[in-house]
């Protein structure tokens, strides 16, 4: 039933998008410097085309600012700035994670005000959320078993498992 929004349609977005769709998220927006991306854009690359064939489902066009609206989620891989009236208008106990560096879309004092759960890319900040902390693992496995390709499937696992780990410890910070 969770709504996000990604910030950022590049590689990183793309990859995000899928994963959590294939997880089960109920809607994942994604948007890049001209708004939401959504089948009726005529400027779409293939890659984004592809991007707007699973994404987007309750069929949202607009700026990432009317996006974030009743959000549960914000992801940003995008660099850009959220203006704070936007993030006030995310659900109540939203998710930030805002991972642009070195200055984060959201800083993590605006997004403490609005949601339960607050993460940046960087490591002077609380809760540093970056992908460099997962490749060790997932490429380990992946080697171990002779792994040719790494499947979103192998992707949920790796989570699922590290979910595990801190189950008893997990907390907002």
């Amino acid at each position: 039933e969770l709504r996000a929004v990604v910030s950022g349609a590049g590689a990183a977005g793309v990859a995000i998008a899928k994963i959590l769709v294939e997880s089960g998220i109920g809607d994942v927006a994604v948007t890049d410097r001209k708004g939401v991306v959504h089948a009726g854009r005529d400027d779409l690359n293939p890659v984004k085309r592809e991007l707007a064939s699973y994404t987007n489902k309750a069929g949202r066009t607009g700026s990432l600012e009317s996006a974030l609206d009743g959000a549960d989620v914000f992801i940003g891989v995008s660099g850009g700035t959220v203006p704070e009236s936007a993030v006030a208008t995310m659900a109540k106990g939203a998710f930030i994670f805002a991972m642009a560096n070195p200055t984060p879309e959201i800083h993590p004092d605006i997004a403490r005000t609005y949601a339960s759960v607050v993460a940046t890319g960087r490591s002077d900040f609380p809760n540093q959320i970056n992908n460099v902390l997962a490749f060790p693992g997932i490429f380990a496995g992946a080697l171990q078993v002779r792994a040719s390709a790494i499947t979103e499937g192998m992707k949920l696992a790796a989570a699922d498992a590290l979910a595990a780990v801190v189950a008893d410890e997990l907390s907002a910070e």
